[in-house]
């Protein structure tokens, strides 16, 4: 996320990277070797886009000094590899337990989530309403969700976003998560009709009633 900003606003981040106390504006001009007033205005497109925040006040001989830190989103913005260490979690479970044993294990997990998202669902009844309050929420997640027309009068959610593309492309059996994740929140069987890991244009999860 670093490369879509500016050559300088990157090594004012990387400048709070390596000063995780926080520095001054004085302290950013020096190490930049740029004006004050070029430092505020970066600070402030920054701050606006939640990448930095205030500090602490540091003490000193005249008036106190702002300190600025990177927040979690500007932390964030730096490199990760969270889907390689997911990956390699997933390779794990795959020899210990084979197969069957992942998809079991990603169900139970599937199960803990759906029970930590519960208070996000207004109670009813309604099954149509619930699917509905989850696509909502899978649209917060980043499953760019929506509820689409029903098929044969069943309730479907089409998500335009994998959020675990690179994995369940080389492990199909993810997407046994995310069925067993939108079952335990609705109590309604799930079918993937389609599915982008698998060459669709979307992921369309089909809610059927549980006979």
């Amino acid at each position: 996320m670093v490369g879509v900003l500016r050559d300088r606003q990157k090594q004012l981040l990387r400048q709070l990277l390596r000063n995780k106390a926080g520095l001054s504006v004085d302290e950013l001009s020096r190490n930049l070797v740029v004006t004050r007033t070029a430092v505020r205005q970066h600070l402030a497109a920054l701050m606006r886009d939640g990448f930095v925040g205030p500090g602490a006040m540091r003490p000193s001989g005249g008036r106190p000094q702002q300190l600025y830190r990177l927040t979690d989103v500007g932390k964030e913005a730096f490199q990760r590899h969270y889907s390689w260490f997911a990956q390699l979690l997933i390779d794990a479970m795959a020899r210990e337990h084979g197969a069957a044993g992942l998809r079991a294990r990603l169900r139970r997990i599937a199960s803990v989530v759906a029970a930590q998202l519960r208070n996000r669902f207004s109670e009813t009844k309604n099954p149509r309403q619930r699917v509905q309050q989850l696509a909502a929420l899978m649209d917060e997640l980043g499953y760019d969700a929506h509820l689409a027309k029903d098929v044969g009068g069943a309730p479907t959610i089409e998500a335009d976003n994998c959020v675990f593309h690179k994995l369940a492309m080389q492990n199909p059996q993810i997407c046994h998560f995310d069925l067993a994740l939108l079952s335990a929140s609705t109590g309604s069987r799930v079918e993937l009709h389609e599915c982008m890991a698998q060459g669709g244009h979307v992921c369309r999860f089909r809610f059927m009633r549980n006979a």
